[in-house]
């Protein structure tokens, strides 16, 4: 039985606690929160859970065999450090840190001290994601030659980070993951009108090897919940519909099959310009769909107890952080290209 101190009580941290006090395979030895009325809520919810304030008391505990950290961003670097000095392993949520060269020192530290190093980027975990990683790695869609992508709602509107570290995140992981590597470069621009400082809409692209042009747009400020993705490629297409519990995928047979020549062939009439494409049937595939975060912390304790390898783990997360690092010189060099 894996004993678990999980960090945060707040708005992510009790669905953390209910995965890990299943009482099969772990079980939360301690809960730490700053906030009375957050400890007193898990108090009722799991009454055999010890509570403090004292971070320490729980990363001290011998009996504690890992730490899930559910904190603010600017929170990380520290409480991973402390977690990974008491010889603890370690789940912390998305992005690893605020700072790549924080992250580095986290990532160098949890392979010196053998533990594991697992962030939360839990949309890796989705059964559909991780049927989009296959699909590509077939080579049934072709070269793929561009992803779009677009992650929107109404909130919840963070003070602590911008829109790109709170929801491109999510989106960035997707993408390494897919396809294979971070990006080389990447051109951004944002708004800030809630809180000066802090953008609160994100529109970003970036440039992957093998000539892949990636797109997204993340916002706190829009009227519509979507989580949408659009993968084309020379041989079919597919889409990725988040919202879309029951089908959220959808593969196109459609690609430009006019022969590619120097002096493009004289299109004179509809017919013959639908002639040039070829539009063929939409299949909805079937995906087993699961708890995305049932899955990560099923992984990180098939991390702990058999020694699988992270799918999220640190150098994984020091991709995506280099990456929103880049965004934000961008941003703030008004959408100049830079490198990751």
């Amino acid at each position: 039985m894996i004993q678990i101190a999980v960090v945060g009580a707040g708005h992510w941290g009790p669905n953390l606690i209910r995965n890990f006090d299943n009482k099969i395979r772990s079980q939360v030895r301690w809960v730490v929160d700053t906030n009375d009325q957050r400890l007193e809520a898990v108090r009722v919810r799991f009454p055999d859970v010890q509570l403090t304030k004292d971070v320490s008391e729980a990363t001290n505990d011998s009996d504690v065999d890992a730490v899930v950290i559910a904190t603010p961003t600017v929170t990380h670097y520290e409480l991973v450090k402390q977690a990974l000095e008491a010889g603890k392993h370690v789940l912390v949520e998305k992005p690893l840190t605020n700072e790549s060269e924080q992250g580095q020192e986290l990532v160098d530290l949890a392979k010196q001290a053998n533990r594991v190093l697992l962030v939360g980027h839990v949309f890796i975990y989705n059964p559909a994601v991780q049927w989009v990683k296959r699909y590509i790695d077939s080579g049934e869609l072709g070269q793929i030659y561009y992803v779009s992508a677009l992650r929107t709602n109404l909130g919840p509107i963070r003070m602590d980070v911008n829109a790109a570290y709170d929801l491109a995140a999510h989106d960035l992981s997707i993408f390494d993951y897919w396809l294979g590597s971070g990006p080389e470069t990447v051109s951004a621009v944002g708004g800030n009108w809630i809180n000066p400082g802090i953008e609160d809409a994100v529109f970003a692209t970036m440039r992957y090897p093998n000539d892949i042009l990636v797109h997204f747009h993340v916002s706190w400020l829009n009227p519509r919940k979507v989580r949408d993705f659009t993968v084309v490629a020379d041989k079919r297409m597919l889409t990725y519909d988040d919202m879309n519990l029951n089908e959220p995928l959808r593969i196109y047979d459609k690609q430009v099959t006019e022969e590619r020549t120097d002096a493009p062939g004289f299109v004179d009439t509809f017919a013959s310009f639908r002639s040039s494409i070829r539009d063929g049937d939409i299949t909805i595939p079937k995906v087993q769909m699961g708890e995305p975060l049932r899955n990560e912390c099923e992984h990180f304790l098939d991390c702990i107890s058999d020694g699988a390898t992270p799918l999220t783990g640190g150098d994984e997360a020091q991709m995506v952080v280099r990456s929103l690092e880049a965004i934000t010189r961008s941003m703030q060099n008004a959408g100049r290209e830079e490198k990751v």
